[in-house]
């Protein structure tokens, strides 16, 4: 190719190439015997590959979408609206590798060009893996729903399925960039280097990482035991809250301040806590109160009962009032009652305890705690002399 084609042979050009490292040599090189002419024509050829290739990834996926909302089956949509995004960039992909032999540029152009397009085919291939990966949690969790009344069954397969996706995310991620990676020839030559000491690797990267590798053996425990789910609710430092999310590393506990408490996954192997929903979310709630000894017992519990039975957060499995304790001022009533929940539980609580409060204050006044003193009089008994009165003769 002659200089006056490029015009980008230059003397400027040649001393910033020796002034560059030396890997930088074979791009100067390629720059000064670059042609503007099929410059062009491969830059129009890649354009219309890539364009074409967009082209036919919206024609294919819009008569695919036409195609599944024919059906009833809601798998095929989700498996469309999941591979769209991957496919418009696939597509382009393999019709640009397909247009490299028609492009009249050096070999060794031509083979940084198909190394490229063969590393973005090979993230996209990830990519697609990463969807489908996505596709199956969504028609699990479709099929499995929470919002529904016993839902035990349900938590306990999106719990493993939320814990599993994410250790098949992380195995298809690496998968992609090691394939990427041995594309490179240095990369391969590297990876068979260090064979030999991959002993001496494995135990300094063992002792380093033994933290993290046992975090992630106890995520997968998580997953298998299943000590909580997502959606149980728990008490963990005290503290009231929904398991919000599961990963490898941690669990996320929704407070019912809408706080959220970060606590990391091996937690819930060490340490004790309540899990309130762990066999079946039913629960009883009791609601103490201290009363006057004078109270009417009967008509409490009648009132009790009453308030129950009219409560839409009761499900009518449990209701009794028991005294439970008496101290030398008051006695402690417990009114007790089942719920098909711990939030509902909690409603049902604060309304009967609420309730009761204002049948005592509006009937029985007297019933409520009260201090009583007693004044006791002193009684002034009369002095008696130390000598006896001399009585005259």
């Amino acid at each position: 190719m002659s200089d006056t084609t490029t015009g980008l042979n230059s003397p400027i050009l040649g001393a910033a190439a020796r002034a560059m490292p030396r890997q930088l040599e074979a791009l100067f090189d390629w720059a000064r015997g670059f042609d503007l002419q099929e410059g062009a024509w491969a830059f129009g050829l890649f354009l219309t590959g890539f364009l074409a290739g967009r082209f036919l990834a919206g024609v294919s996926l819009r008569g695919m979408a036409r195609a599944v909302a024919r059906t009833e089956w809601k798998f095929d949509d989700a498996l469309v609206r999941h591979l769209a995004a991957p496919l418009r960039w696939t597509l382009p992909l393999l019709l640009l590798r397909s247009f490299l032999p028609l492009v009249a540029l050096p070999e060794a152009t031509l083979a940084w060009m198909s190394h490229v397009l063969l590393v973005a085919l090979i993230l996209c291939v990830g990519w697609i893996a990463a969807r489908f990966l996505r596709l199956g949690e969504d028609y699990l969790v479709h099929q499995y729903r929470i919002d529904k009344g016993d839902n035990l069954k349900a938590r306990s397969v999106l719990t493993q399925v939320r814990v599993l996706k994410n250790i098949a995310h992380f195995l298809v991620g690496v998968i992609t960039v090691a394939g990427a990676l041995l594309t490179f020839e240095g990369v391969r030559s590297l990876g068979t280097g260090l064979l030999a000491s991959t002993g001496v690797v494995g135990v300094i990267l063992g002792f380093a990482g033994q933290r993290s590798i046992a975090t992630l053996i106890s995520g997968i425990h998580i997953a298998i035991a299943q000590p909580v789910r997502v959606d149980d609710v728990v008490i963990v430092e005290g503290e009231w809250g929904r398991i919000e999310e599961i990963t490898l590393t941690y669990v996320v506990v929704q407070i019912w301040d809408l706080r959220r408490l970060i606590v990391p996954v091996n937690y819930f192997l060490e340490k004790p806590f309540q899990n309130w929903t762990r066999v079946s979310s039913d629960l009883l709630g009791a609601a103490p109160l201290h009363v006057d000894y004078s109270v009417p017992l009967p008509e409490l519990r009648a009132e009790f009962e009453r308030i129950v039975e009219a409560s839409p957060f009761w499900d009518g499995k449990l209701k009794t009032l028991q005294v439970t304790d008496a101290t030398e001022s008051t006695l402690l009533v417990r009114p007790l009652m089942s719920a098909k929940d711990a939030s509902t539980a909690w409603d049902l609580r604060c309304e009967v305890r609420e309730k009761l409060i204002q049948f005592l204050q509006q009937n029985h006044p007297h019933a409520l705690p009260r201090r009583r003193t007693q004044i006791v009089e002193s009684v002034v008994e009369p002095s008696i002399p130390n000598d006896p009165p001399v009585v005259p003769r």
